[in-house]
């Protein structure tokens, strides 16, 4: 299709006028370019949101107490009650079959002020809470020393601790050992048997568990004397299940065990953490689908100002053009060239900014591995493979659709009246 004649004749067409080609191929290739930055910076965007998070069990909710706001069986408006282990107990047996993980949270005296954790001479503020194993399951912390709280020091009411590493940096010296020792909360001595930092900086659901005293939920409930009383409930529901009707489930029998109105929209609260993974997506979504709609804008208005310079190319070389036709050359050869044309101008410079976008990208993300920061909604913003390939697709389309029209325009020229033409 395509032999050293003819690729020396396009290179000669397109570098005849020099200033004029390349101002052209700009247009090109500053679409391209920011069609590919904008799409790695969508790219980062993404990860900046969900990394971190991929471990969260998206597929969960928290369920919690709140007064109630309608009468029932005799009971006032207003009432408030607490979920108990019986409960616990019993959602955990009826929905068996559909729960994957389930905890007991409770929440303990905040530090505020009072230096409610103390080793040896050294104290400060944190918060303290009360879990099971599964915990660490639905909102995972990684473990850098030790483990996290088991099965038995649940069933046994042991009295350990896994502390973050933010409390181990104020309470202990850097070649202390911390497995194994003691430290004092509120009041009472628990033996420290692991310590954790957080995996994800954009979901903590209880505040950041760097800075939390993580005690078994049972242990907790005695040292407070809260006798059974269950603060929180968390759930993670198996993959097949749809966490929205379970939540509801688990809502309306909580409400039928404690003589709660069932149309009681106020006395069981709950939050369901797919909700904001949703959004997540669809926030993702809607970035992505901005940066390639002003991205192929851009490019847009680049191959539009291709397809003028083609056409005013095509009235330059009417006389040539017919000659051709005078000499026997059929449309398609005539269509070829002119297209041939348009595509090669429009391919060299989409590649050129497919290349320097990329190499923009790779020095953005050099730059964000030197300096890193907890705060930049950003991470590695780099383009797939998938999006480098659709890039060439854009441009080859966008190089077909710049020359269409000036091969048009150029069929339409008769021999005879391109030979008169001055």
């Amino acid at each position: 299709m395509f032999d050293l004649d003819t690729w020396q004749e396009i290179w000669l067409t397109i570098t005849r006028n020099k200033s004029r080609s390349l101002l052209t191929a700009f247009g090109v290739f500053w679409g391209v370019f920011m069609l590919v930055v904008m799409a790695g910076f969508g790219v980062g965007i993404r990860h900046g949101i969900m990394d971190g998070v991929e471990h969260f069990e998206a597929n969960s909710a928290f369920f919690f107490t709140d007064a109630t706001s309608e009468p029932y069986k005799g009971f006032q408006r207003g009432r408030t009650w607490n979920m108990t282990m019986s409960d616990y107990e019993a959602i955990k047996h009826q929905y068996a079959d559909r729960i994957k993980y389930m905890s007991g949270i409770m929440f303990g005296e905040r530090g505020g002020s009072t230096n409610n954790v103390v080793r040896l001479d050294k104290f400060g503020s944190f918060s303290v809470m009360g879990f099971s194993p599964d915990y660490n399951r639905i909102n995972p912390s990684r473990i850098l020393q030790g483990r996290f709280i088991n099965d038995i020091d649940v069933r046994e009411y042991r009295k350990v601790c896994v502390i973050g590493k933010r409390v181990v940096n104020d309470l202990y010296g850097p070649n202390e050992e911390v497995i194994g020792s003691l430290i004092r909360v509120n009041g009472i001595y628990y033996t420290v048997v692991g310590v954790c930092e957080a995996v994800s900086k954009n979901i903590n659901v209880f505040g950041d568990p760097e800075e939390l005293v993580n005690l078994p939920f049972t242990t907790l409930q005695r040292a407070q004397n809260e006798g059974d009383k269950v603060h929180s409930i968390a759930l993670a529901a198996k993959q097949s299940v749809n966490i929205a009707d379970l939540e509801e489930e688990v809502k309306m029998f909580l409400k039928k065990r404690n003589s709660i109105a069932p149309t009681d929209p106020k006395a069981v609260g709950s939050f369901n953490a797919k909700k904001i993974f949703d959004l997540f997506q669809a926030l993702i979504i809607g970035i992505n689908a901005l940066i390639w709609i002003v991205g192929l804008g851009t490019l847009l208005a680049g191959v539009v100002g291709v397809s003028n310079i083609m056409l005013v190319t095509v009235r330059e070389r009417t006389q040539e053009i017919g000659v051709r036709r005078a000499l026997g050359a059929s449309p398609f050869t005539i269509l070829k060239q002119i297209m041939s044309e348009s595509l090669v101008l429009t391919f060299l410079a989409g590649i050129f900014g497919i290349v320097l976008g990329v190499g923009v990208l790779a020095v953005v993300s050099q730059i964000m591995a030197a300096n890193p920061s907890e705060n930049m909604p950003l991470s590695n913003p780099q383009i797939s493979f998938g999006i480098a390939i659709a890039a060439l697709l854009v441009i080859v389309v966008a190089g077909l659709f710049a020359g269409w029209l000036p091969s048009k325009r150029a069929l339409q020229i008769k021999a005879i009246d391109a030979l008169r033409d001055e």
